[in-house]
């Protein structure tokens, strides 16, 4: 399949995209697309012809290619591996955003030189948009890695382990890996781990037989079979008593359980997911965690970023959850209180600024939050509001973008973009986005 010259023929790889049930486009090394499958065009109905146009201008609509905007680029990264790649993005669509696993081929010629690339977009069941995202909201790269690590794990089986601090939303993602997973279907049942006394645990979890126990009037199905076929999420894994933890090892490792008074043992078909905020790894050295159950909940470990970690993610989660607890008055947030929900620091993450706006909500009056409708002690930037831990991330706080002479810094600053953004405490995606508003190179 090659032409004089040993390139591949475009019209029999043209023909083979049709073939294919999934968007499909082939592109060249310099991101112009050349075709485009009838799966990828029905995304693009009453739009801009895509062929012919660079990859990075359709999907994300940038005019440099995304590693030059802050993002992963699968091209360059197959160019410097010589195989396949996978990422995740956030895509531009007709329909709205749209996280997509993107999977990149590379074609060669008869020499063994790449000439071109076959890429196949996977939209993300469950997550096609911000509306259908429930609360998981976000474009940094703290972010998009994480989302990345769902992706790849979700269509498994395997035991994940959720940790992050309070309030970054880790019922969240372990509701997204079971909607993204073949079990999606079935039943997703969540158990906080710290809300159990350890006189109920077991029963609550395996079940029980009437008599069992004193109260026991009646036969109890257990979380773990209600959760049978689906997902059971253990938040707060970590404060699972010790005497509970022997009998979670064993449904990890033999799928089998028994109720509370019965000698019968049981088969359980679930998932677990797991979500702590404690230093399991430093609980196993001191002996409150068994270390053979940590190993059999951290088979894949996902990090949730905290809020501050996620620069511009804050004003995107804002305007989504504002919409949610305005109950359905059309308030917008002032450039004033923009400003200051960007550089607060958020010690209770998103569980925080959800309450924060909630508080605003009932403050205001007119149509528009504002810094008065924020805690007094947040105006004044009081550090006491911030756990002396976090306190100098606040203190010393990166410039926001509003704040900076970037034309001025430009003409003073030697070195690369990259560094630049390290410089002004920016993501290189937020200076690239300020550059081009600006009109600067």
């Amino acid at each position: 399949m090659a032409d004089n010259n040993g390139s591949p023929q475009l019209s029999e790889l043209v023909s083979f995209l049709q073939t294919l049930p999934e968007p499909h486009i082939l592109c060249d090394r310099n991101y112009r697309i050349i075709a485009a499958n009838d799966a990828y065009r029905a995304n693009w109905l009453d739009q801009q012809e895509v062929v012919g146009r660079k990859c990075y201008e359709v999907s994300h609509r940038y005019d440099v290619p995304c590693d030059q905007a802050g993002e992963f680029c699968p091209l360059q990264r197959s160019l410097r591996s010589g195989q396949r790649e996978r990422v995740l993005h956030l895509h531009h669509t007709p329909q709205g955003e749209s996280f997509e696993n993107i999977e990149l081929s590379p074609i060669r010629d008869a020499s063994g030189e790449i000439v071109y690339y076959i890429e196949k977009l996977e939209p993300l069941p469950g997550a096609r948009s911000q509306a259908h995202a429930q609360g998981l909201i976000g474009r940094s790269p703290a972010f998009v890695r994480m989302m990345e690590m769902v992706a790849r794990v979700a269509p498994s089986d395997a035991a994940v382990l959720l940790q992050g601090e309070s309030g970054t939303g880790k019922e969240l993602v372990a509701g997204a890996i079971h909607r993204i997973s073949k079990r999606a279907d079935q039943p997703f049942v969540a158990v906080d781990c710290s809300g159990l006394p350890e006189t109920l645990f077991e029963s609550e979890l395996f079940g029980h037989e009437r008599g069992a126990f004193t109260g026991a009037t009646v036969r109890k199905t257990g979380l773990v079979e209600a959760a049978a076929g689906g997902t059971l999420f253990l938040d707060e894994v970590g404060d699972i008593p010790l005497s509970i933890q022997v009998k979670l090892l064993r449904l990890l490792e033999t799928g089998t359980y028994r109720r509370v008074g019965s000698p019968e043992l049981r088969k359980a078909e679930v998932r677990i997911v797991s979500a702590t905020h404690r230093p399991l790894a430093e609980m196993v050295e001191t002996g409150s965690f068994r270390q053979d159950l940590f190993y059999r909940l951290n088979i894949f470990p996902i990090f949730l970023p905290p809020l501050r970690e996620r620069g511009d993610d804050v004003l995107l989660l804002a305007e989504a959850l504002l919409a949610r607890v305005a109950a359905g008055r059309p308030l917008g947030i002032s450039a004033d209180a923009r400003a200051w929900l960007s550089a607060y620091a958020y010690p209770g993450n998103v569980r925080e600024l959800r309450n924060l706006l909630e508080r605003a909500c009932l403050l205001c009056d007119g149509d528009e939050i504002r810094p008065e409708h924020l805690p007094v002690g947040m105006q004044a930037g009081r550090p006491d509001l911030v756990p002396s831990h976090l306190a100098g991330a606040t203190a010393s706080r990166p410039a926001l973008p509003a704040e900076v002479d970037l034309p001025a810094v430009l003409r003073s600053f030697r070195g690369s973009r990259k560094a630049l953004a390290a410089h002004l405490g920016w993501s290189e995606r937020t200076l690239y986005r300020r550059l081009k508003a600006l009109g600067l190179k």
